[in-house]
């Protein structure tokens, strides 16, 4: 309700300045431009937050410093410090990097922001760039129609830099008319006094929009159009600093604790580096004049002097925080430590329902396909796939070929949390409700706690095919890269089509179905051996290779295998009669054989050479 009566009230203000100036209407279209800017760029970068970014932060942030720099050059080149600390959180949340590499990153991610100021302060107020804009909004807008993934993110980022000069040019023009109705340097303060208060507004500034570099845009463009003075500009900076710390703690909220400790760590990092260039802003000052004088920065050139000043405050602030990283990242995780997880518990299974044997079924069915649903998202992960792109209509191939990259998955910790406790409580549960059972539904208690074996067991071949196909899905060779592309796909799509019979709840025998999935099963993994004795003949593959993608076609095949067993079990509908009567129709395994014509067997890599 807060945040509805302060959205209004904000909405309010917006009107009635619109209505009051149409100078402020320029300079707010400005922000509005620049900011959607920002978020253009932010989601063409993240089209290249891939795999190839994965890699690039595992070879470049073994060590402190090296964390800085990737941090420093990747805010650089996105020109966004809350893309790269949200990116951070994530791959710090997932177990990629460590924590001490994640605040070495956002510590370089600070300092990657003074590249904006000086692209803003240097060309932005020197240059007529929305000449430039134009040009880059048209080619960004084709390149984003594109289908290709990589010219879409061209494109975004196009049309990204083409806003963020139109924006700049907007807010330029909007002081400059304001400068001829409203002198806003009347209402400037001096001393240490404005200095407070002028940080407290870049903080709200930032706070706001989200976006250190659009609070930097309105200081510098204001500050060329002499509407605000030069002290409280460079307080305004110093807020704006401390106020970026906003998106990483919101982009902490749905982390681990690892992430909620890195947006600490960023918070404690900007606080520390204000509190200092508050305490020696005029010393820092009299650095900045220096510095200007020696390369040949006009003395009355106050923007290129407020990039000057973000440079030096922030470098200050890395040199006095560095030495500390290690102690700061061992204080954090005292500070907050991990919450001790609790494990999935059943939702159906209680005494009550041991008591009707129906009941009983039906409660331990359901359960099951809780079980089902919590190993649906590991196996999805373990083949780096989206549950809700499996479950959506996407072509699994485009997504496979759109999204090559890694996701992480601790099948340990996944397994304890939410598959072993439950599947313990229904072997527990099935024990006790088969006592007072017909031999009839004795049987089918068997068949569901059958089918919450299959269940693990599928969840085993996953984890054990996980380790080389998250190596070769990034591999450079092209061959093994598709081969095991193959198994996410056949795997995908026919996690897909057992939710669709499990969800088809009008079709009492859509069970059936299930046999056209056995031959497909049988058929690709006949299909698999071809291809693997074709390219190790062909040397497309190595040896080795080809014995990991042998392995992992059984692994393939058993996971395949358990999870069309499980539906069986599960999806079968109608009373138990009928389901006995569907599964004496389904194919058995001899039946699949006969009808492919080929019995499963392995191939020796010595028989291929």
């Amino acid at each position: 309700m807060f945040r509805k009566i302060i959205f209004c009230t904000m909405l309010a203000i917006l009107a009635l300045g619109f209505w009051i100036s149409p100078n402020f209407k320029e300079i707010a279209a400005g922000v509005s431009i620049f900011l959607f800017g920002m978020l253009s760029l932010e989601e063409g970068f993240k089209s290249f937050t891939g795999g190839v970014l994965e890699r690039i932060l595992r070879k470049t942030t073994d060590g402190p410093w090296r964390s800085l720099t990737f941090g420093v050059v990747s805010t650089s080149v996105m020109q966004s410090s809350s893309l790269v600390s949200v990116i951070t959180i994530s791959f710090l949340s997932a177990g990629l990097i460590s924590l001490t590499a994640g605040i070495g990153i956002v510590f370089g991610a600070n300092f990657g922001t003074t590249t904006g100021a000086w692209l803003i302060a240097g060309l932005g107020m020197k240059v007529k760039i929305s000449a430039y804009a134009m040009p880059m909004l048209v080619f960004g807008i084709i390149l984003i129609f594109q289908k290709s993934r990589t010219m879409n993110g061209i494109g975004y980022i196009l049309a990204g830099l083409g806003f963020l000069f139109l924006g700049i040019h907007y807010m330029k023009e909007g002081f400059e008319a304001f400068r001829g109705t409203i002198d806003l340097t009347a209402f400037s303060v001096s001393g240490y006094t404005g200095i407070m208060l002028f940080t407290l507004i870049g903080i709200a500034a930032t706070v706001i929009m989200q976006s250190s570099h659009a609070t930097l845009v309105i200081i510098i463009t204001a500050l060329a159009a002499q509407q605000i003075t030069y002290e409280n500009a460079l307080a305004l900076a110093i807020g704006a600093n401390i106020g970026t710390t906003i998106t990483a703690i919101i982009g902490s909220m749905s982390a681990n604790v690892q992430g909620k400790r890195l947006a600490v760590a960023h918070l404690i990092f900007n606080m520390v580096t204000a509190l200092i260039a508050i305490v020696f802003i005029y010393q820092i000052t009299g650095m900045v004049d220096g510095f200007s004088a020696t390369v040949g920065i006009a003395a009355d050139d106050y923007t290129l002097k407020l990039a000057v000043f973000h440079t030096i405050f922030n470098a200050i602030g890395i040199v006095a925080m560095m030495p500390f990283i290690n102690p700061l990242a061992r204080s954090l995780t005292k500070a907050m430590p991990e919450k001790e997880q609790s494990r999935e518990k059943p939702m159906y299974l209680n005494e009550s329902a041991e008591e009707l044997p129906d009941t009983a079924i039906e409660a331990v069915r359901k359960e099951t396909l809780r079980l089902y649903d919590n190993a649906f998202a590991i196996i999805a992960h373990g083949l780096s796939l989206h549950r809700y792109d499996i479950l959506s209509d996407k072509d699994l191939e485009d997504v496979v070929k759109q999204g090559q990259k890694v996701i992480p998955v601790d099948f340990d910790d996944e397994y304890e949390k939410s598959i072993k406790g439950l599947y313990s409580d229904i072997v527990k549960f099935i024990s006790s409700a088969q006592s007072n059972m017909t031999p009839e539904q004795g049987d089918e208690l068997f068949r569901l706690r059958a089918a919450g074996r299959d269940i693990v067991e599928a969840i085993k071949d996953t984890k054990h095919m996980n380790k080389n196909l998250s190596q070769y899905i990034l591999s450079e060779n092209v061959y093994i890269r598709a081969e095991y592309n193959k198994f996410r796909i056949q795997l995908g799509r026919l996690m897909r089509e057992l939710d669709n019979i499990r969800n088809d709840d009008e079709d009492s025998l859509n069970v059936l179905s299930l046999d056209s999935l056995k031959l497909d099963m049988r058929k690709n993994d006949a299909t698999v051996n071809g291809d693997m004795e074709k390219l190790i003949r062909a040397n497309k593959i190595t040896a080795l290779m080809a014995t990991s993608m042998m392995n992992d076609a059984n692994y393939a095949y058993g996971v395949a295998k358990n999870l069309i067993q499980m539906g069986e079990s599960l999806f079968a509908g109608g009373d138990l009669g009928m389901k006995e009567a569907l599964r004496s129709v389904s194919l058995t395994e001899d039946e699949v054989d006969e009808i492919v014509g080929d019995k499963k067997e392995s191939i020796s890599i010595k028989s291929l050479g």
